[in-house]
């Protein structure tokens, strides 16, 4: 059903697309733009926070045949239509003129058909135009219901079905889809309110969190992980065990000379959801022993002298000057 303020609002120009545009350059489109205005991608900023909301609105009713049809349809009346009630002090029939200006008024047939059309989007149930009963609008959507629920970090990661509770007590289960992000709402079509008018159910729509994890972090659909290595691992190589998000460790291999914040990459490890898979991202941390007994000390100094007199701090201090 379409909302009262389509006449207002230009879906085509808020994604940027013309009013022929295919299915698939909408979609890929849309992604373009969630992805540049998406809240995760800019936080604290409420101007983008703003944006994605009118692309996501604009997509939802552009990429629905049936809506886009109707939405096309009350768009092309909004630049004329006026209605208008008898005894306004114009002719009532002037307000019409403005809403059927728009079509052939060749023949009789071609009329009766352009009629069918307009109304076709309205109740005419009772009272039709002018009368004591006047415009009528069509059935309303039941409201939408609201929820919330907190996820573990492996939940939304890898999905679930789980159980919540509805504001009658009742309980209904929610598909949490793999690669759900924290903020991230899932709407339940027709699961919400029953309309007062007849129309269509309202949703439920579900705002997720989500729990941090101790160990890994999220980054588009790549996990990214924190390795600690020895400074002799580090310097001479050595071959590794890395965690995973519920599976068993990955072998990855420290090439000699490995400096501290290098990021190794396991393929395929990370967020396996709709959009793709990710992969795993191992960040190299230099762990310096805080303890030092006298061998390990006297060997350390031995190394010290032999070491390569260079200074790395060098170029950081020439640019600083």
């Amino acid at each position: 059903m379409a909302s009262n303020d389509w006449f207002e609002k230009d879906f085509y120009k808020t994604l940027g697309v013309s009013k022929d545009v295919s299915e698939a350059d909408l979609k890929k489109t849309y992604r373009k733009l969630a992805r540049k205005y998406h809240p995760d991608s800019n936080p604290g900023d409420s101007a983008a926070e703003a944006k994605f909301k009118e692309i996501s609105e604009a997509y939802t009713v552009l990429s629905d045949k049936t809506q886009r049809e109707e939405y096309d349809q009350i768009r092309a009346m909004g630049s004329g239509a006026r209605f208008q009630a008898p005894g306004g002090g114009s002719s009532a029939g002037g307000g019409f003129e403005d809403v059927f200006s728009m079509f052939n008024r060749g023949g009789r047939g071609q009329q009766q058909a352009d009629f069918d059309d307009i109304f076709s989007m309205f109740n005419r149930g009772g009272g039709g135009f002018g009368g004591q009963a006047g415009f009528r609008p069509g059935p309303q959507k039941g409201a939408d219901v609201t929820a919330r629920t907190t996820l573990d970090f492996a939940t939304a990661v890898k999905g679930d079905t789980i159980t919540l509770q509805g504001e009658d007590g009742k309980p209904f289960k929610v598909k949490i889809p793999a690669g759900v992000q924290d903020g991230q709402k899932i709407r339940l079509r027709g699961r919400g309110r029953p309309s007062s008018s007849g129309g269509e159910n309202g949703d439920i729509v579900v705002s997720v969190s989500v729990r941090k994890h101790p160990v890994f972090t999220r980054d588009g659909l790549n996990l990214r992980v924190t390795v600690p290595v020895t400074f002799t691992e580090a310097a001479l190589g050595a071959t590794i065990e890395v965690p995973t998000l519920g599976g068993d460790p990955v072998k990855l291999k420290v090439a000699a000379g490995t400096p501290s914040g290098r990021v190794l990459r396991v393929k395929g490890r990370g967020v396996e959801s709709a959009k793709g898979t990710g992969d795993l991202l191992a960040e190299v941390q230099i762990v310096v022993p805080s303890h030092l007994d006298a061998a390990a000390k006297e060997a350390l100094e031995k190394f010290a002298e032999a070491e390569p007199k260079e200074n790395p701090r060098a170029d950081l201090l020439a640019k600083a000057r």
